[in-house]
């Protein structure tokens, strides 16, 4: 008896604390993403910002394509407001799993996990 009241309480712990993970993972859309200085990260990561800056050229024929924001982590927008740039990764064989996001209001993102998990960049 004691352990499924037990097992009960723990259930009922979880359903609590589950929607808690759940939103912040939804706050990260928006303004609730954490936030990291230019100048704080990786030097290949600026380097792309900097070529951002100047308009390239870029060295991925993929970089400035349009971001699809399918995770929807970032603020949701109309299509075609996000482009992604590669952000080289020393000894990946591909374009690893670095990219910067930036968005037609002038805001950067960057994600060191493959979009899994984006910071707001501050200049």
């Amino acid at each position: 008896m004691l352990l499924r009241f037990v097992s009960r309480v723990l259930l009922v712990c979880l359903a609590v604390l589950l929607p808690v993970g759940c939103s912040s993972s939804t706050a990260a859309s928006g303004t609730g993403t954490a936030t990291v200085k230019l100048s704080q990260l990786p030097a290949e990561a600026r380097q792309t910002v900097a070529l951002i800056d100047k308009g390239g050229p870029f060295p991925y024929a993929k970089d400035g394509v349009v971001f699809g924001n399918y995770e929807k982590l970032l603020p949701e927008q109309k299509r075609g407001y996000y482009h992604e740039y590669t952000v080289r990764t020393p000894g990946s064989r591909d374009r690893g799993a670095r990219r910067i996001v930036t968005g037609q209001d002038g805001e950067i993102y960057y994600t060191d996990d493959h979009y899994k998990s984006f910071r707001t960049v501050l200049r």
